[in-house]
């Protein structure tokens, strides 16, 4: 496991989302976790299930798989538009963004 993912949410049922008015469309987040992010026409980042369709309503999730947790926080680091929020499904608390506690 690497150092950017807390032992802490390791396990826990997580959900990852994108703030599409926040999104600088760079596709960063595509180049780490393309299972899990996806640039639309529209030329922003959306969430997409395991059917590989995008999720594009607003605050729409999907959950993260364990196996992708250190790509997609990596995606969350590594983002310019500070838009990626992953949450535990439990108790929706911002685990990994911009609101992280």
């Amino acid at each position: 496991m690497s150092d950017t993912v807390s032992d802490n949410s390791v396990g826990e049922a997580l959900e990852v989302w994108i703030d599409q008015d926040l999104c600088t469309g760079d596709g960063i987040c595509a180049q780490y976790a393309p299972e899990v992010f996806e640039l639309d026409i529209d030329g922003l980042a959306y969430v997409k299930g395991d059917d590989d369709e995008l999720r594009q309503s607003p605050g729409a999730t999907v959950p993260v798989p364990v196996a992708l947790l250190t790509d997609v926080v990596d995606s969350v680091k590594k983002c310019p538009g500070d838009c990626i929020h992953v949450r535990r499904v439990a108790d929706r608390v911002e685990v990994y963004g911009p609101d992280a506690e």
